[in-house]
Parts: structure tokens; C-alpha cells; sequence
């Protein structure tokens, strides 16, 4: 089922187009890949889609509720969760007050600790004194507890340990197996590949491919060309 459905979607900052009549779909149950070069446009398009940054033209729907004109705050409580770029967290506060920021009315806390067993070990430790990757951990599990239908993340992976990674490239995949549509910005193009179902590829705002994971997987010289737009990259549907 498509949950979140954006069309011919453009962007803008300071009066200069950043992203371009772009278009994705994000299924439950899914792992919508973004790709693209550093100033593709990746950020700035998971920002139009939560509403941090307006939209100069387009459509946004979630569950069929038009939303294109509505604020972060009424798509928030649609069910759309963005994890930005920087592990947010409050760093004076406790792993267990991070979470309970965002809990919502009829979750729980024990949904964040089956994800990440490992901060409930951590529960009453002050945040700033976690690891990296312990933070976005806290961070991507207070999304959680908003009871979200669509979660957008942003480089999770940027300054974290491979091992890390893997750790939260699992539990991402684990959001989606149990009904969420994720829309997953990542650096580590291969590691997000592996557990996706579509990508899209943005190149310079515009958007090259949109399609399965698999292709792009097995052949890095095709994803190479879509991000550079070297001669013979072709879109994909």
C-alpha cells in the first residue's frame, strides 16, 4: 500500500530551485533508498516532505490525506516522522527522557528497547555521554515512539563505525518488516541498498532513477554514472 505519495514536488532556498519536479512513493511495509551525489538535494527534499522548509509546487498525500499546504505539526501527528541529520537529543537528560519526549498515547516504552536492547541498559545514563551510535539510537527510537506510519531518516550512518551501521541498518529493516514505510538517506550506498526495496537516485534535484534496489546493488558503475551523469545513464522506473 502507498502510504506516502509525493509528486512534481519543487524546492527552493533563497530563491534558488534546489530540488525539481520530483516524485516518490513510499509503500508500507518498505524501504524507499534516496541516493545521490553531497548537494544532490536529499536533505532539502526529506525537509520539504516533513515541512521544516516550505514547497514552491507539488503534491504531498499520506494515506491519501492531502497535506501539501499543512504544517510540520499537523503532518507530524499524520503520522510522519523525520529523523534529521545530527542525533538531536537532549543531552542533559536522561536515554529514558529522550524517549519519553516523544511518546505517544498508547506507547509504549518497551517498543524502543525490543528495537535497541541495548539502551535499556543505558536507560539512566545522561545522553550526552553515550556513544554516537547509542544516540541515534535514542534518536530513531523517540521517532518510534511518536507511532509513526512513515519515518524519514537522514545519514544515520555519518560518523559511526561499520559495525555500527550494521546494527542500525538491521533495526531499519526491522521498521519496515513490521509495517512502517521508511524513507532511508544514506551514504553508504551499498550497506542501504542491501536492505532496500526502491531507490531513487537525485542528481542535482533532479530525480534519474526510481526503481528497484537490485540493479543498482549489482552494478556500482551504473550507480556511479547516475550520480555524476557520466554518457549512458538512463532513468529507471
Amino acid at each position: 500500500m502507498s502510504m506516502l505519495e509525493i509528486a512534481d514536488i519543487e524546492i527552493a532556498r533563497a530563491g534558488i530551485p534546489i530540488v525539481r519536479g520530483t516524485s516518490l512513493v513510499a509503500n508500507s511495509g518498505e524501504i524507499s533508498v534516496l541516493l545521490g551525489a553531497n548537494g544532490a538535494g536529499k536533505t532539502t527534499l526529506l525537509e520539504g516532505i516533513s515541512g521544516i522548509i516550505p514547497v514552491s509546487r507539488g503534491k504531498m498525500t499520506l494515506e491519501g490525506k492531502d497535506l501539501s499546504r499543512s504544517n510540520p505539526g499537523v503532518r507530524a501527528r499524520s503520522g510522519l516522522a523525520h529523523v534529521e541529520q545530527g542525533r538531536a537529543i537532549f543531552a542533559e537528560m536522561t536515554t529514558e527522557e529522550n524517549l519519553k519526549v516523544a511518546l505517544n498515547p498508547g506507547a509504549e516504552l518497551d517498543e524502543a528497547y525490543a528495537l535497541f536492547p541495548e539502551l535499556k541498559t543505558r536507560k539512566h545514563i545522561k545522553s550526552g555521554l553515550l556513544s554516537g551510535g547509542e544516540q541515534q539510537m535514542v534518536v530513531i527510537g523517540r521517532a518510534l515512539l511518536g507511532g509513526p506510519k512513515v519515518i524519514l531518516i537522514d545519514e544515520m550512518s555519518a560518523g559511526l563505525a561499520p559495525v555500527v551501521v550494521g546494527r542500525l541498518m538491521t533495526a531499519v529493516r526491522r521498521l519496515a518488516d513490521e509495517g512502517l514505510a521508511v524513507v532511508l538517506v544514506e551514504q553508504f550506498a551499498n550497506l542501504a541498498l542491501s536492505i532496500g526495496d526502491r531507490a531513487y537516485v537525485l542528481r542535482r534535484g533532479t530525480m534519474v532513477y526510481a526503481g528497484d534496489c537490485d540493479p543498482l546493488r549489482k552494478d556500482a558503475g551504473r550507480l556511479h554514472k547516475l550520480y555524476l551523469g557520466d554518457s549512458g545513464d538512463t532513468a529507471a522506473a
